[in-house]
């Protein structure tokens, strides 16, 4: 009975134990979630009054529990500093960071995802909306997609990752209310919430060299006798030349 109890004793400690851990388990999981969330920088345009498609996509990033601000263009300088700092920070993986920007904020967005990547800090993804100045994106960045307009003020980006969308043919669109279209915002979701998978880079197969071949001497036809070869380095001897005998002259 002693016995029984001990071992009765023993596994209710068990289950205590073990129901104690499981929020601990699950709140480790969620930070851990949190952690590995992307931050995203969003940057408005000129004057800082005519991108406020910005602020409404930041509302909606933030809805969906995925942290997002908004910044003025001229700060991308200070916020790249800000980002780096705040992606790094106590952390062993640094926070991966997305920029999206619209107009002279489009192309802070390309300065600033150059900057922030060059320091180590992953950036996945970057989003422009009509950039008015031709920019060319680093090729640490992950990915770039460019919304623009190429018969209005619209740029390309430059850079070996990415898409230039033109939108011309969209006559609702203009310059100064492609940054509040909710099909691409939703798009723009859509990426972050599902990034795409990283590029594998796999080597070139190098073909192999053929052996070299050991050149083989000719084999004269039958009947024929192999033609002699002169080495220059040997001297040949010259056939002996027969001496003139001398006249004999009789004595007087």
């Amino acid at each position: 009975m002693k016995r029984f109890a001990q071992a009765l004793a023993f596994g209710l400690l068990a289950v205590l134990a073990l129901a104690l851990s499981a929020p601990a388990y699950a709140q480790s999981r969620n930070t851990q979630q949190q952690v590995q969330q992307p931050r995203v920088y969003l940057l408005r345009g000129l004057a800082n009054i005519f991108s406020l498609g910005m602020d409404d996509l930041a509302a909606k990033l933030n809805a969906r529990g995925i942290k997002a601000s908004v910044h003025s263009y001229v700060d991308w300088q200070a916020l790249t500093n800000m980002a780096v700092n705040d992606a790094s920070s106590g952390k062993r993986r640094p926070t991966s960071v997305i920029i999206i920007g619209h107009s002279l904020g489009a192309d802070a967005a390309v300065y600033m995802g150059n900057a922030v990547s060059a320091t180590g800090v992953p950036v996945p993804l970057v989003v422009t909306f009509d950039p008015v100045t031709p920019t060319i994106a680093s090729a640490k960045i992950g990915k770039v997609v460019n919304y623009y307009q190429a018969g209005g003020s619209g740029k390309a980006v430059s850079g070996p990752r990415v898409q230039n969308i033109d939108l011309t043919t969209s006559g609702a669109l203009s310059h100064f209310n492609i940054d509040k279209a909710g099909d691409l915002h939703a798009r723009v979701i859509g990426m972050i919430e599902r990034p795409a998978p990283p590029v594998v880079r796999r080597p070139r197969p190098v073909a192999a060299k053929p052996a070299p071949v050991a050149p083989t001497a000719a084999v004269p036809p039958a009947g024929v006798a192999p033609a002699a070869t002169s080495d220059s380095s040997t001297e040949t001897a010259s056939a002996p030349v027969e001496a003139t005998p001398t006249a004999v002259r009789a004595p007087n």
